[in-house]
């Protein structure tokens, strides 16, 4: 084949893109918007919702006689030494109908003691039932949070003072400490329980971008009655096809360009949002994913994509060119879609899972595990190239496809 009929070709395609404004918008703008907002706000919007709760008070339905102490713990507030309320108290409110008034949201917990409840340990013991919408996250991170917490912790009080009258300290209560440590690399740290987002944003930012130009430089020339003058031009069928294939590919990784700038745009915004403490701060950092890569992780993930945007651009035009027009391909790679989505979500699941090599040798799939690899900092240079190898061998096999179609009349002058 000769190049420079491939760029002719190549050249014109893309120039048609170029042309459209709303695929320019898809292709740029969007990812390095919508990157930032899944993988960073979306988190941070969590955080904020989950911390804002722990600061605000709460009202709580009580039935039955509470003691003081525990009184006073559920409606205290704590405070940092600068005086800042670290977690709000609740307010205790007198119901009759407990689960009623939970429902109805007239409360947003509710205790509710059958029997007086011990203020010694040592004198019996009692039972203190809750009521909530357990189902309810913003129950589960206020409310009942807090009352959790304040009834272990008043417990804990009880038998502090049991002990100390017998002579023995609070050591007593746990002669064996557990200290978790994180055993993870940094980059796996750094990059959040979202991670397995990145890899489903990327591949379908590639999707998008890979489908404008493959689309119109297929079904969309179909109807435009312009893919005819291409065909009767000095140009190979090998060489128009590996021109459409190169424009949709340069387009494809426009698109993952500027989705890796999203994801280190949000790893630098990161940086500067999450300084602070406190508990919306910290849920954001436990979730957010960050992307930063070494070198060796740069190169397997630039590999990984263009394979990857070579595969969905093969499979792109040998579907377009069937269609008779550019709704009907539309039609056509709608499913392709979900299936980048389906298997994408799945890898939020990856940690339950023992994945053998042979998962990195199917197409697409192996490329969006060996992308959740770079990203959590332990793919192997074995897994990487054998990603690329299984959406090279996949690209060739669909370009001959794609070939052998643009020799069918039947399929060219489908219309």
């Amino acid at each position: 084949m000769r190049p420079d009929y491939i760029w002719r070709v190549a050249s014109r395609d893309l120039l048609s893109t170029l042309r459209d404004r709303r695929t320019l918008t898809s292709t740029i703008l969007i990812p390095l918007l919508l990157i930032p907002l899944f993988t960073l706000g979306l988190p941070l919007l969590l955080g904020n919702f989950i911390g804002g709760q722990a600061q605000e008070r709460q009202q709580v339905g009580v039935v039955g006689t509470l003691p003081a102490p525990l009184r006073t713990a559920l409606t205290r507030d704590e405070k940092a030494p600068d005086g800042t309320v670290i977690r709000a108290g609740v307010e205790l409110v007198p119901v009759e109908d407990p689960r009623a008034a939970v429902q109805s949201g007239e409360v947003d917990a509710a205790l509710r003691a059958p029997e007086p409840l011990p203020t010694r340990a040592g004198d019996g013991t009692g039972e203190l039932e809750v009521y909530a919408k357990l189902g309810n996250l913003r129950a589960q991170t206020g409310a009942f949070a807090k009352v959790q917490a304040t009834v272990e912790a008043y417990n804990r009080e009880l038998a502090l003072e049991r002990l100390s009258g017998l002579g023995l300290g609070a050591q007593t209560l746990t002669p064996v400490t557990l200290s978790p440590i994180d055993a993870s690399p940094e980059q796996e740290r750094r990059s959040g329980q979202l991670a397995f987002l990145i890899p489903l944003l990327m591949l379908n930012f590639i999707l998008s971008g890979a489908m404008a130009t493959a689309l119109d430089a297929t079904a969309g020339e179909k109807e435009r009655g312009t893919l005819e003058s291409l065909l009767v031009s000095p140009v190979r069928r090998s060489e128009v096809v590996a021109g459409k294939l190169l424009a949709t590919t340069i387009t494809a990784l426009t698109t993952a360009l500027f989705s890796v700038a999203g994801f280190l745009l949000t790893g630098v915004l990161s940086r500067l949002l999450l300084d602070g403490d406190g508990a919306g701060a910290e849920l954001t950092q436990a979730f957010g994913g960050q992307l930063t890569l070494t070198l060796g992780g740069a190169l397997a993930l630039l590999g990984t994509v263009i394979s990857a945007a070579l595969l969905i651009s093969a499979i792109l035009i040998a579907l377009s060119i069937y269609a008779r027009s550019y709704k009907e391909a539309q039609t056509y790679v709608t499913p392709l879609s979900l299936a980048i989505v389906f298997p994408a979500v799945l890898l939020q699941f990856s940690d339950f899972l023992t994945l053998s090599d042979g998962i990195y040798a199917l197409p697409l799939f192996g490329s969006m595990v060996a992308i959740l690899d770079v990203v959590r900092g332990n793919l192997t240079a074995g897994h990487a190239l054998t990603a690329i190898g299984a959406n090279l061998v996949g690209t060739l096999l669909l370009g001959l496809l794609a070939l052998r179609s643009f020799h069918r009349e039947e399929v060219i002058f489908r219309n």
